[in-house]
């Protein structure tokens, strides 16, 4: 019996997942530098970078033995206006805490990933704007029977969400799955440098608010699934749609989505952006204004642009910005536009441009192989796709 008994707890044991020592792992020196150089992507030439990077072994040491001795304190954020197009206000963290924002995330992320709905697309590995919008459009025509059905889609919006973020609860939903008070404590701690005195906000901005929203509204998006069965669901951030044939059955469930985000998150839905719209009059959604078999810019984001446009060619023409920053900001805005049916518009934009700048040639034209004596009269713009992805 002894024997069959040791044989069984062997058997059990081979079954049992190896214990994580979550804060160990989190304050290890491999992740903390992983965490810096993923905190450093794209912004090795920023001051603050390099002033981090020159005594890089001897800072990660610091931030250790600060996580270690449990005397870590976030530096204040510095906060800014964006207009891009609408005014947010940014709150961004020093790099030392960015490091340490990676650094938790590459311990926690895991964990909660698994979770996630398939259909939540921000801030995540293969997902993305365009993906979203992929699969807008996949529900669109999957749900309308290929547009011969008529289909309602409730389009909404949580009111200031980033700032109505309750820690109390956040907390709550995040030692369901993270049972380590140390990590907690550090949870705590970047949350308290934003926090308001009723306990709530994150800082737009930050990675782990970004993480943490997608946390939050994982809770939103079991109730849609789950308790009101919406097959055809998808969310960005704190914007949402769900696509039914019935405007009934939409109607009913919002007023249950509010009423859960209220009692149970303690959030609103946004009473102006929240609506329920015909499939057949054209969605905003994500920057674009989604058609059966096409998609155009929302007309808001084209007038902003234009007006970044003559804003940046004055810039450039008072010297205080360099064609490379001209020629970045028109690179950018195209490979945006490209995602939606604006091959003409495109052309004329490019023309006009390069009428306007004849002679100039940027960095990344000379990096590509163009003569520098040579500027190309017109730009070639691949014409989109017009048949539905």
């Amino acid at each position: 019996m002894r024997g069959i008994a040791l044989c069984s707890a062997e058997i059990f044991s081979s079954y049992m997942k190896p214990y994580r020592d979550l804060w160990q792992e989190l304050c290890s020196t491999q992740n903390l530098q992983r965490a810096f150089t993923k905190a450093r992507k794209h912004k090795t030439l920023k001051p603050c970078v390099l002033e981090f990077e020159a005594d890089v072994k001897n800072n990660l040491s610091q931030l250790r033995t600060e996580l270690l001795f449990h005397f870590y304190q976030p530096r204040p954020l510095e906060t800014f206006i964006l207009r891009d197009p609408k005014t947010r206000k940014i709150s961004k963290s020093h790099f030392r805490d960015r490091v340490i924002h990676h650094a938790l995330c590459n311990v926690i992320e895991p964990m909660f990933e698994k979770r996630f709905i398939f259909d939540s697309y921000a801030n995540r590995k293969s997902k993305g704007t365009l993906e979203a919008i992929k699969r807008f459009e996949y529900f669109q025509g999957k749900v309308s029977h290929n547009y011969t059905t008529n289909v309602y889609v409730l389009k909404a919006d949580i009111k200031h969400y980033f700032d109505e973020v309750d820690h109390s609860v956040l907390l709550d939903i995040i030692q369901k799955r993270v049972k380590d008070p140390k990590i907690i404590w550090l949870i705590k701690r970047i949350l308290g440098n934003y926090s308001t005195s009723d306990g709530k906000g994150m800082p737009l901005g930050n990675l782990t608010s970004q993480f943490f929203a997608n946390i939050y509204l994982n809770e939103l998006d079991y109730f849609v699934k789950q308790e009101l069965n919406a097959k055809y669901y998808l969310r960005y951030v704190d914007d949402f749609v769900i696509f039914h044939t019935s405007l009934t059955v939409l109607q009913e469930w919002k007023e249950d989505i509010a009423q859960f985000l209220a009692e149970k998150l303690k959030l609103q839905l946004h009473p102006d952006k929240s609506k329920i719209i015909p499939l057949n009059r054209g969605i905003e959604f994500l920057g674009f204004k989604l058609f059966s078999y096409h998609r155009l810019l929302k007309r808001k984001n084209m007038r902003y642009f234009l007006r970044k446009l003559r804003q940046t060619n004055s810039l450039y023409q008072e010297e205080k910005m360099t064609y490379d920053d001209v020629y970045n900001f028109m690179e950018g805005w195209c490979a945006h536009a490209k995602n939606a049916n604006t091959f003409k518009r495109r052309q004329k934009i490019l023309t006009s441009f390069e009428e306007q700048y004849p002679r100039e040639i940027s960095t990344k034209e000379v990096n590509r192989g163009l003569p520098k004596n040579k500027k190309p009269t017109k730009e070639v713009v691949t014409p989109p796709n017009t048949t539905k992805p």
